[in-house]
């Protein structure tokens, strides 16, 4: 079962953002029943804006990482997503959890200038990050450091994680993601655009749209049609893109 198994919003009449988007206009009562689930949708549909009201109630730094990495920084978020964020309900299974983590890739660059800060006071802090500065890995790298020495127990909230992983990669941090949710010691939520991660067996995929929001099977997703479409004939694509 998933730490959080429901995530519910009533309807509004405001018509400001975000409120406006068409996943939120109706309100939107979402069922989790895997440890795994996957948020798509083109830019703006709102997946990303769900992610960080989410973040935001468990609390985690919306700057990127955990209940414990806040600081100055984090001012420049005050404020972004509250109206979401105050009008979100999450329901758990059996209780609130507080561990986890945020992952804006996004803002990943800024999240490792603060961990390098933290680090001038106590240089043991790197230890959980492979031992030296996620800037001095390249950036691949440094995700993949922080994916396999900070997930363990807890809800993790990943905002496409893909962008700076190889196929190679993203195959391995698949085997990260199965190893602690088969534990049953983790849940993710994910926000992506890769049609390799919405392959994931056994999971929930939840589409953002025009005409709301809906749940879809991995086949079904414009991401795995138009990727598959394209590799089986690239030169066709060319002939329409280029003419």
């Amino acid at each position: 079962m998933p730490f959080l198994s429901h995530i519910s919003l009533p309807k509004t009449t405001i018509a400001e953002y975000p409120f406006s988007i068409p996943a939120f206009k109706e309100g939107l009562t979402l069922r989790l029943r895997d440890n795994v689930t996957f948020f798509v949708g083109e830019n703006g549909s709102g997946k990303s804006t769900l992610l960080e009201a989410i973040a935001d109630q468990c609390g985690f730094s919306l700057r990127g990482g955990n209940r414990n990495h806040h600081s100055g920084a984090e001012a420049q978020y005050e404020g972004y997503n509250t109206p979401l964020s105050k009008s979100i309900t999450l329901g758990w299974t059996p209780k609130r959890i507080s561990n986890g983590f945020f992952m804006r890739a996004e803002s990943f660059f800024n999240f490792a200038d603060y961990i390098d800060e933290m680090a001038i006071e106590d240089s043991s802090i790197l230890d959980a990050y492979g031992g030296k500065s996620l800037h001095e890995q390249s950036h691949g790298e440094s995700f993949f450091s922080l994916f396999q020495n900070q997930f363990n127990r807890g809800i993790y909230i990943l905002d496409e994680p893909e962008a700076a992983l190889s196929p190679n990669r993203l195959m391995t941090f698949m085997s990260v993601i199965n190893k602690l949710e088969q534990s049953g010691k983790a849940q993710f939520i994910i926000a992506t655009h890769s049609p390799m991660l919405l392959c994931y067996p056994e999971s929930t995929i939840f589409s953002f749209g025009e005409s709301g929001l809906e749940e879809i099977g991995y086949k079904d997703t414009e991401h795995y049609q138009i990727t598959k479409s394209f590799l089986d004939n690239p030169d066709a694509y060319f002939r329409f893109l280029f003419d």
